[in-house]
């Protein structure tokens, strides 16, 4: 946003200014803490049931990372605006607003950097089977993750000993890496989080288009050799590639959304804009960073089995249905002959009619 012509730049306000409303904020925390809870009480369902994959722990950091995240800065923007007071006005020394910048960086980053490991754990499953089964475990998750965590840690916390910077923006409820920085080191520090991110954003788009090729050449072996293996073998193989369908629709789609929610901040990190916006960020720029975490969980909860599960079911029938009917009409035309002229038994109108004058079946 421009800066406020009648108080200067929201960079040093410590009020709210006129014009925002808490109620859209108000809003977005509902429902990104009720998508997140019932997230979690989901997987904690199918955890009882059986034993957790290691996607499966993976796809739980990443709803407790977006529960985090929610509680990190949320409470704080409803706070400013039930006091009226911005965040450099909560706290005399900004630790209010650097606190509320950091969350908004770390979380960003760490949430997409989970994203790319279930996309790469994806990828090694199906296109590395042996290697997987070998060297990839729970363990190598649980330790993924903390790595995350520790990475994205140290590198947000570097504009607190002055590579980068953090700064207030308007209305005064929110703070964020300042977008026009004049310090060269906070130019670099701003290229590098925007680079982070579009690397692993192109990353995760090129292991979910490696993990679709490897589901369709299973899905081409198994019917391939459908004819030759046993019936249960084949059932369990279905089954393994619905799985693996199901994976891929929630990575899917939760990729699609982040990359919707962070393309503008990395173009707008590239690309500042105008000098005369020095303190602004676009509106629509600061509504997909904050949307992200509301909608990766209701993504898991609407995509969530049965419902991949039951459209691929329903698709493998209808495929298969159809060539069934029209092999059987061609091979036996006969059993599809309407009743012979004549006949005044009733019933229906298509009946087995072996051919045999004075016979015919029931």
């Amino acid at each position: 946003m421009a800066p406020d012509p009648k108080n200067g730049s929201c960079q040093e306000r410590l009020d709210v200014s006129e014009g925002s409303y808490p109620t859209i904020s108000a809003i977005m925390f509902s429902a990104g803490v009720l998508g997140n809870v019932v997230a979690i009480i989901l997987l904690e369902i199918r955890r009882r049931k059986q034993a957790a994959s290691l996607f499966q722990v993976l796809v739980t950091s990443l709803v407790i990372t977006d529960l985090l995240g929610t509680f990190s800065v949320s409470p704080l923007v409803l706070t400013a605006y039930l006091r009226n007071q911005s965040l450099l006005g909560m706290s005399e020394n900004r630790f209010v607003c650097g606190h509320f910048a950091y969350a908004m960086t770390f979380f960003s980053m760490v949430t997409l950097a989970i994203l790319l490991s279930m996309a790469a754990e994806r990828w090694l499953s199906l296109g590395h089977p042996y290697f997987y089964e070998k060297r990839v475990s729970k363990r190598c998750g649980y330790i993924t993750i903390a790595l995350i965590y520790l990475l994205c840690a140290l590198f947000c916390a570097t504009p607190f000993f002055g590579f980068g910077k953090y700064i207030q923006y308007c209305p005064g409820t929110w703070c964020f890496i300042d977008m026009h920085p004049t310090v060269t080191k906070h130019k670099v520090f701003n290229i590098i989080y925007a680079t982070c991110l579009l690397v692993m954003i192109v990353c995760t788009v090129l292991c979910n288009v490696s993990v679709i090729y490897h589901l369709s050449l299973m899905y081409r072996r198994r019917k391939a050799h459908h004819s030759s293996i046993k019936r249960q073998k084949g059932h369990k193989r279905h089954r393994s590639i619905a799985k693996e369908v199901e994976h891929l629709v929630l990575l899917g789609f939760m990729t699609i959304a982040f990359v919707i929610c962070s393309l503008p901040l990395v173009i707008q990190l590239y690309f500042p804009g105008r000098e005369d916006e020095k303190y602004g960020i676009t509106p629509l720029t600061l509504l997909f960073v904050s949307v992200n975490p509301i909608i990766d969980p209701w993504v898991f909860i609407i995509l969530s089995p049965p419902v991949p599960r039951l459209l691929w079911d329903k698709m493998c029938k209808t495929i298969k249905s159809k060539p069934t009917q029209e092999k059987v009409r061609s091979i036996h035309p006969v059993l599809y002959q309407k009743s012979p002229p004549g006949d005044s038994e009733g019933g229906s109108s298509l009946k087995v009619y072996t051919g045999i004058p004075g016979t015919a079946g029931s």
